[in-house]
């Protein structure tokens, strides 16, 4: 059946305008994306088919080109539309952080990484760099691994710290396996760049691990 020939409370829509877009499943808000369908598959039909295909919106958004084109009815326009829209959130956020104390937006820190690293299928190191009053001067991707681990110098850390001048840093990285539990080799590094940078006056606030739709904070556990 068409989403035309629904009932008009439950058209994605018409639902969005009347209850609000946290009212819509993940599949809902996917359809209002894709607009139309394809023979035989309304929108709504198509969003599952994607979502379950890779599990989540987060892997999805994470997926290459080639593997979201796999899905029948999905092109390169899609795509791009796609990366268009998460590269405006990403974008959004990051001007939430670098208005005010990133301290105090913890949501947005983690919206943030959440859509820069969740999903992706090779762990990437990322360190955000602070000014004197916590607003993000910049954020680089410093370091990326294989698929359950990468190298990370805490050297280099430094470098990239003092040509920022920045007065914190805020670390993040990603597990490929979805899981955000640190592990022991997490532990140690974060020791390791806590006593690093602390040798040119640069505080570490924070340590994320980013998994598939959670990420854990360092400080909030009690680890740093």
């Amino acid at each position: 059946m068409a989403i035309t020939d629904w009932p008009e409370g439950d058209r994605p829509r018409e639902k969005l305008l009347q209850r609000g877009a946290s009212s819509l499943s993940d599949a809902e808000l996917l359809a209002i994306f894709l607009r139309t369908g394809v023979v035989g598959k309304s929108a709504v039909d198509l969003a599952r088919e994607l979502l379950s295909r890779f599990g989540s919106l987060t892997r999805m958004f994470a997926a290459s080109e080639a593997e979201f084109c796999e899905t029948h009815g999905m092109g390169q326009a899609k795509y791009v539309q796609l990366q268009a829209v998460l590269e405006m959130s990403r974008r959004a956020l990051k001007e939430e952080l670098q208005r005010g104390d990133a301290l105090n937006s913890p949501r947005a820190v983690r919206d943030y990484l959440q859509l820069l690293l969740g999903g992706r299928q090779q762990e990437v190191f990322l360190a955000m760099f602070l000014d004197t009053q916590h607003r993000v001067v910049a954020a680089e991707e410093l370091f990326h691994g294989t698929l359950g681990q990468t190298s990370v110098y805490p050297r280099e850390v430094v470098k990239r710290a003092l040509a920022h001048n920045a007065a914190a840093v805020i670390l993040a990285h990603n597990h490929p396996s979805g899981v955000a539990e640190p592990s022991q080799s997490d532990r140690l590094l974060t020791d390791a760049l806590k006593q690093a940078l602390s040798l040119v006056d640069v505080r570490v606030l924070d340590h994320f691990v980013v998994g598939t739709g959670q990420t854990l904070s360092f400080a909030e556990k009690g680890l740093m």
